[in-house]
């Protein structure tokens, strides 16, 4: 059946979408971010990740490469704060040939160390770009203000310093611990059998079965961040100014995510109608961009507001900002508002799962985080339940204008 997820022996989780689609795609997702490193090996998460491409028992770097792309077919990955995730595109007689891959290069990799050295280097390169484009870097380090002294604060990144202290023998230890199948989801999206994807995944597996044998699944991390209010203002030399108000937020499990997902989106998603881009860009062209967004993470989340403008309207766009969150915490939403809202909302998630890539990391991180399959049914639903007299609650809660923190860099 459909939507059905699968735990095979090893503890992986596996589940698998139907398309009509030529092409077929897989995700393994993985338990192993950021906040999962140990405090004194920061960036260690994201190295790892990089490292798993640079050679395996079989295969050299070039050969990894090579061995979809003959193929015409795409491999990548990407580290968070709470997992990493490898994914694949091919075509869909070739998915076994993923599969093969993405197991391959997360068990066997050997971490040589001068690969090691070299890709610190590159590492090191990432981190001075990401500096030098102060709308990416601002998020991390408003994370790095609302969750200091938890393990959430720290960037994915890293440091220059902190990357020269990781060794091999770091990244095996990592791996041993935290890149075993009890902690991993596994997800295909094509037009195929979904029996034989599960059968197929799990004789695949079998095959690097004496790498994780007697492991077991670590501990998750419990520990709730301590609330943290700021308001902080950094001199940077760009010409525009890029500033964040936000604050803490409802974690994965949450009652009340749905209901400020919604408001989220009504605030400052992607649609030009959104209120934050109506008052700041169409009505007084103070920005750019703008937008409002909410992370979830397993023990708490953030909600944010971003704008980018020039540095003498920062407090203009700061007040209009604050006007529109007054204003949704005291004007409930009426119930032509609530249905418009809803439906908008609705369309722009149908939209997006319409790409088969974006549905296979969808699920892996949904089965990862909650053990569920994230099925367009399950999400209408829940957003139906949605009330105006719970969005008014939720604002009134995360919104309170005494919550709001703000880093500015000008």
């Amino acid at each position: 059946m459909e939507n059905k997820v699968f735990t095979l022996a090893s503890g992986m989780k596996v589940a698998f979408k139907k398309t009509n689609s030529s092409v077929a795609y897989c995700a393994l997702c993985i338990k192993a971010g950021t906040s999962n490193e140990p405090a004194d090996k920061h960036g260690l998460a994201h190295l790892t990740e990089h490292m798993i491409f640079r050679g395996c028992e079989k295969r050299s770097a070039r050969s990894i490469n090579d061995r979809l792309e003959k193929l015409g077919g795409d491999m990548n990955a990407y580290t968070a704060k709470e997992e990493t995730v490898v994914y694949c595109t091919v075509l869909k007689e070739d998915i076994a040939k993923a599969i093969d891959l993405s197991f391959e290069i997360v068990f066997t990799s050997l971490f040589d160390e001068d690969e090691l050295e070299k890709e610190k280097n590159v590492v090191a390169d990432e981190i001075n770009m990401c500096l030098d484009n102060p709308a990416d870097f601002i998020f991390e380090d408003y994370e790095k203000l609302l969750f200091k002294g938890h393990p959430l604060s720290r960037t994915i990144l890293g440091t220059a310093a902190s990357l020269k202290q990781i060794t091999s023998d770091d990244i095996r230890a990592f791996v041993k611990e935290r890149y075993v199948p009890a902690n991993m989801s596994f997800v295909v999206v094509g037009d195929l059998d979904q029996t034989a994807v599960v059968e197929m995944v799990e004789k695949l597996l079998d095959k690097y079965t004496q790498y994780f044998q007697g492991s077991k699944a670590p501990a998750a991390v419990t520990k709730k961040p301590a609330e943290q209010f700021f308001n902080v203002d950094k001199t940077r030399k760009f010409h525009q100014a890029n500033c964040i108000l936000g604050t803490r937020a409802y974690p994965f499990g949450h009652p009340d995510r749905m209901a400020l997902t919604l408001l989220t989106n009504i605030l400052g998603g992607p649609a030009s109608n959104s209120r934050l881009n109506s008052s700041l860009r169409e009505k007084k062209a103070l920005v750019y961009h703008v937008d409002a967004s909410y992370v979830r993470y397993s023990t708490a989340g953030v909600s944010l507001v971003y704008y980018g403008c020039d540095k003498d309207n920062v407090d203009k766009c700061a007040e209009l900002v604050m006007k529109e969150l007054k204003k949704i915490r005291e004007v409930p939403l009426s119930d032509a508002g609530l249905r418009s809202a809803k439906k908008q909302m609705l369309a722009q998630n149908a939209i997006a799962s319409e790409y088969g890539e974006a549905q296979a990391l969808s699920i892996a991180r949904s089965i990862v985080r909650f053990g569920e399959y994230p099925t367009p049914e399950l999400f209408r639903k829940k957003l139906q339940a949605v009330t105006a007299e719970q969005l008014q609650r939720v604002a009134q809660e995360i919104f309170a204008e005494d919550r709001i923190s703000r880093l500015i860099y000008r």
